[in-house]
């Protein structure tokens, strides 16, 4: 039987598995592996992250959103929904692996609205509509 996500431990390793398996993704490696320069640096920023989402900890410091439009920009806006569902499919996947109970529950409520927010506010400033 598997257990739930219940501290930092273990938001690293669904972290970590999950990019591991991010950054062989046939799609979703080549932006990935294309913008992280530091990956180190930058699993520890997405624990803090998820550690913070998960936990309603403050650890987490950085604004998502600048980086994902950033990201959009740097590859001629060619992020599509389709690469969202990509990585919710991982994520889910990742989870299931891994965890099973309530908050792991939460981590795919919470991930589905990020991909659903980030999406929709990557396309809100691809129309110009976005005040940021």
């Amino acid at each position: 039987m598997k257990s739930d996500i219940s501290n930092r431990q273990d938001v690293e390793l669904l972290v970590n598995t999950f990019y591991d398996r991010v950054r062989q993704h046939e799609r979703l490696g080549p932006i990935f592996n294309t913008v992280i320069e530091d990956w180190p640096a930058h699993l520890v920023q997405l624990s803090d992250f998820w550690e913070s989402t998960l936990f309603q900890v403050q650890k987490y410091k950085g604004n998502p959103m600048r980086a994902h439009l950033q990201v959009d920009a740097r590859f001629d806006h060619s992020i599509e929904q389709a690469h969202f569902g990509n990585w919710l499919e991982l994520w889910f996947q990742t989870l299931d692996d891994l965890f099973e109970g309530e908050v792991a529950l939460l981590a795919k409520e919470r991930a589905r609205n990020v991909a659903h927010m980030t999406f929709m506010r990557l396309h809100q400033a691809r129309q110009g509509k976005l005040i940021r």
